[in-house]
């Protein structure tokens, strides 16, 4: 059995392709059933995210196995197959396969470098699979060993842990400027989806009050409400100026909602005496002048930008290590992935030529009459040796061609030749011990 991986990305593929491939989780179990409709498929997790889809599949022949997920693609986009292929990437080569899962499930190929959803992603969409049925044990021992890379290069790399994005930058600053983030208060000016990312983050770290400001009073409403903090109006500003700690803006005025007067007059009553304030607008919202007022930081999206810029330079020094970590898992896994398809055949083959051995042993020695201890050693010593020197090189190039394309071929001349009887319980890979370690992470 082999695995492969056939699937496009925000690399290979535009948004309006990526969305015709796209697999809702409540729709994902009728796809699967769909799915194992096709016979070359032996098993399958389909991954779907908003930058990826794609098929980690199990299929006794690499050639129609890949062929059917492409149909399988055709039918869901609508396109045609030959369409479909000009955007589709396709690992073939186990070690490919492997390395591929990890990178995806550490986030180092995602778009956002290190970003953290992908691994719940991967997940839920092999538990999805486990539910429905279709998966086997190669894909379990896969995305077991998959899931245990991602949180292992996560933990030892970091590679999460230095924010990339605008809003994750802003409460980056906050945080350093701050400190502890408890009983501070945070003015929200403007109620769109920067706004809210931010002041998401900002609850996540302790901010104890919120109060939002828009043009639309009802928008600000309803976003205060999502995080237990009030509204007010826009005319009321100036009075709330004065009291946070924490001013974000991001607007869509055309124009300075925050004039170098407002927060002049403001600091006047402000009984901390200082003031963080934090512009993520294009075109901006405070008039920059403002930043020079005392006990005042002003902070713009290009100051951001030089946070976000020296987090990203962390995080690729991280994903270079997480390579290294990744390489290694995959070199462990092919080689237990290796000797395990192959061990039902060469334990048998050990088994046939063990039996013939004992065999013709006891028949010779039956001929022979009395022999001494030594003779007897010598003649069993011979034995083994024969049986041991026939069976090395079958053995040997078993394991070599194991991974090949035509290593389910070798196997099955191999089973035929020897008319060797494999035990349908050994035809499929165990989960455990994948690390030589004892049993491997349960997910």
């Amino acid at each position: 059995m082999f695995i492969l991986a056939v699937g496009v990305n925000h690399r290979t593929a535009p948004v309006e392709v990526r969305e015709r491939l796209s697999f809702s989780e409540s729709r994902l179990s009728d796809w699967l059933t769909r799915l194992k409709n096709y016979s070359d498929i032996n098993g399958a997790v389909i991954i779907s995210t908003c930058n990826r889809t794609e098929i980690f599949a199990s299929t006794a022949d690499i050639t129609f196995g890949s062929d059917a997920l492409l149909d399988f693609f055709a039918l869901k986009s609508g396109f045609e197959k030959q369409e479909i292929e000009k955007y589709i990437y396709i690992h073939k080569d186990p070690d490919k396969v492997v390395q591929h899962l990890f990178r995806v499930v550490t986030g180092i190929d995602s778009m956002v470098l290190g970003e953290t959803q992908i691994l719940g992603q991967v997940l839920r969409a092999y538990q999805i699979s486990c539910e429905n049925g279709f998966t086997n044990k190669l894909l379990n021992a896969l995305f077991h060993k998959g899931i245990s890379v991602g949180k292992k290069v996560r933990t030892e790399t970091g590679i999460d842990k230095n924010p990339v994005s605008i809003s994750y930058a802003a409460v980056e600053l906050v945080r350093q400027i701050y400190g502890s983030l408890e009983g501070l208060l945070v003015l929200v000016i403007g109620a769109g989806k920067m706004s809210e990312l931010t002041v998401k983050y900002l609850m996540s770290n302790g901010i104890s009050g919120v109060i939002v400001s828009n043009r639309s009073y009802d928008k600000a409403l309803e976003m205060a409400g999502k995080f237990g903090g009030r509204a007010v109006r826009f005319s009321e500003l100036d009075e709330y100026l004065t009291k946070a700690d924490i001013i974000i803006s991001c607007t869509s005025a055309s124009h300075y909602v925050i004039r170098y007067n407002d927060i002049l007059k403001a600091m006047r009553y402000n009984i901390k005496k200082r003031l963080l304030m934090i512009d993520i607008a294009v075109p901006r919202d405070i008039e920059p002048s403002a930043g020079s007022i005392e006990g005042v930081k002003l902070y713009d999206v290009d100051d951001l930008q030089n946070v976000i810029d020296n987090n990203l330079q962390e995080r690729e020094k991280a994903a270079k290590e997480g390579m290294e970590i990744i390489d290694q898992e995959v070199s462990v896994f092919i080689d237990w992935m290796s000797n395990r398809m192959v061990v039902p055949t060469i334990s048998s083959l050990m088994n046939l030529g063990e039996s013939i051995k004992e065999k013709e042993l006891i028949r010779a020695l039956n001929r022979l009459g009395e022999i001494s201890d030594y003779q007897y050693k010598v003649i069993s010593s011979m034995a083994n040796s024969i049986v041991k020197q026939l069976l090395h090189n079958p053995i040997t190039r078993l394991k070599e061609y194991n991974l090949s394309e035509d290593g389910e071929y070798y196997q099955r001349v191999l089973q035929n030749l020897f008319d060797l009887d494999l035990e349908d319980s050994c035809q499929e890979l165990p989960e455990d011990n994948i690390s030589g370690e004892g049993k491997n992470e349960r997910i």
